[in-house]
């Protein structure tokens, strides 16, 4: 798959994440916390909706992510498009009348970069919650000031990628990224690789 898809889908998928899902559900329900969910990403709390692969889905709703904008998928669903207001700066940089289209296969990429980084996530820390943040549409989570995580990829790497992001800066071949370490899903292989990179990065920052 080219680089071009995957950036186009992503775009579309994280504009999604932030105004169609986040917003309206910080609005409702006061958390812009979304989860992992079976084949992309879903809301907490009211009002529900997810994304499986290239469709957003609600109650009643299954509609595709081609050549709409998130203003017209949020009033089809019954609410206004919008990202939260006044939580963050960066966020997808979509507007709600912007044109988005998802590409199917590169969408099931990155929801299965989601569900493999919750599962190593959940092995890893038995009570740990994952959460994907819509302000950078990463999955993560925080322990002993240590960032673990998923990104479906960004402007530092166009794939999916798992992170260890120590708060404090490390020295070493492992820490490759400016935020810490970093590898791509392909290159890790799996769960159980994702898992093994999780962990050696909490055993080199300790």
């Amino acid at each position: 798959m080219d680089n071009e898809t995957l950036v186009r889908t992503r775009r579309a998928l994280h504009a999604v994440a932030e105004l169609v899902l986040a917003g309206p559900q910080f609005r409702t329900s006061g958390t812009i916390r979304l989860r992992a969910s079976l084949g992309g990403f879903a809301t907490r709390a009211e009002p529900h909706a997810q994304v499986v692969g290239a469709d957003l889905v609600a109650p009643g709703q299954r509609l595709f992510l081609e050549r709409t904008t998130c203003a017209d998928l949020a009033a089809a669903i019954g609410v206004t498009a919008g990202a939260p207001a006044g939580l963050y700066h960066d966020g997808s940089g979509v507007g709600p009348e912007d044109v988005i289209e998802a590409d199917p296969q590169a969408a099931q990429l990155i929801a299965q970069a989601f569900a493999v980084g919750d599962a190593a996530l959940r092995r890893m820390f038995h009570d740990a919650d994952p959460v994907i943040w819509p302000e950078h549409f990463d999955l993560g989570v925080t322990v002993d000031a240590i960032n673990y995580g998923v990104s479906p990829g960004d402007g530092f790497q166009a794939e999916p990628y798992a992170y260890v992001g120590p708060h404090t800066p490390q020295q070493g071949e492992f820490w490759n990224a400016p935020f810490g370490a970093a590898a791509t899903i392909r290159e890790l292989g799996g769960v159980d690789g994702v898992l093994a990179f999780f962990e050696r990065g909490r055993r080199l920052a300790s």
